[in-house]
């Protein structure tokens, strides 16, 4: 027993069912052992509740390096590039100079998923930050990397996850909640997309701002939002309480009498 998880036995598994597809069209003769395959059921899995910042707390972390030495100056951009984008981190870290386009609408460059590229526009802050982190880069390569280390060469995901845990180290100070959370990289995406979905964007245009294939993907978070739930439910009232009936007092109505 190899002990793997449900959702590696279901990639798996998926994987083995793609393949027989292809074969039930190569060799009829399989077909009964494929049938027999084809009906292995996923396995099921609980899924872990979303994680996701608040807005004051991922204000913390964005604010948290120190913008006067060369790496705090490139993490607060990457930081605020992480959350304006909703990148994963694998997508992030091989971002060009060549694919940040800050003249007229400001928008990135993102290739994703599949080699499917997507092009996500800028906040003005985040604008401004770019602006000054590559004149501080100075006269680079277009294909040189946005976020480089010290070596010139693109970070690591585990480098981006280190520099995360230092800014959150600092944040903690004014939410010491911080330190008890497990936070990644991949939390700022959910943050972005929570926030997205808080503001009233819809769920299709978040979809396409994560690079997500199907809106499907993207229905975790209207699950995860707790405030729309509650918003929704005070819209509803229980069975037994019978909806109060509106008595206008007797100003209101001599006042609609004397009209």
């Amino acid at each position: 027993m190899r002990k793997n998880a449900a959702r590696s036995r279901n990639a798996r598994l998926a994987a083995i069912r793609s393949f027989l597809k292809y074969a039930t069209h190569h060799d009829v003769a399989a077909l009964e052992t494929i049938q027999q395959v084809m009906a292995i059921p996923m396995k099921r899995f609980d899924r872990p509740m979303l994680g996701f910042l608040s807005r004051d707390e991922m204000q913390a972390i964005l604010e948290a390096p120190d913008t006067q030495s060369w790496t705090g100056q490139r993490d607060r951009v990457l930081f605020a590039v992480l959350y304006n984008t909703g990148a994963r981190v694998s997508e992030l870290i091989n971002v060009c100079a060549k694919d940040a386009i800050l003249d007229t609408s400001p928008s990135i460059h993102i290739l994703g998923k599949g080699r499917k590229q997507r092009t996500v526009p800028l906040w003005r802050s985040t604008v401004t930050q770019l602006r000054a982190w590559k004149r501080r880069l100075g006269a680079i390569s277009p294909d040189a990397p946005l976020f480089p280390n010290r070596d010139g060469v693109p970070m690591t995901r585990s480098n981006v996850r280190q520099r995360l845990e230092v800014a959150i180290q600092v944040a903690a100070e004014k939410h010491p909640q911080l330190l008890k959370r497990v936070i990644s990289p991949h939390t700022f995406r959910h943050t972005t997309a929570m926030h997205l979905l808080q503001s009233g964007v819809d769920i299709t245009v978040i979809a396409l701002w994560l690079g997500h294939e199907s809106p499907a993907t993207t229905h975790i978070y209207v699950e995860a939002d707790l405030a729309m739930k509650e918003r929704a439910l005070s819209k509803l009232r229980p069975p037994k309480i019978k909806s109060a009936r509106y008595r206008p007092p007797d100003q209101l109505l001599q006042f609609l009498q004397n009209l």
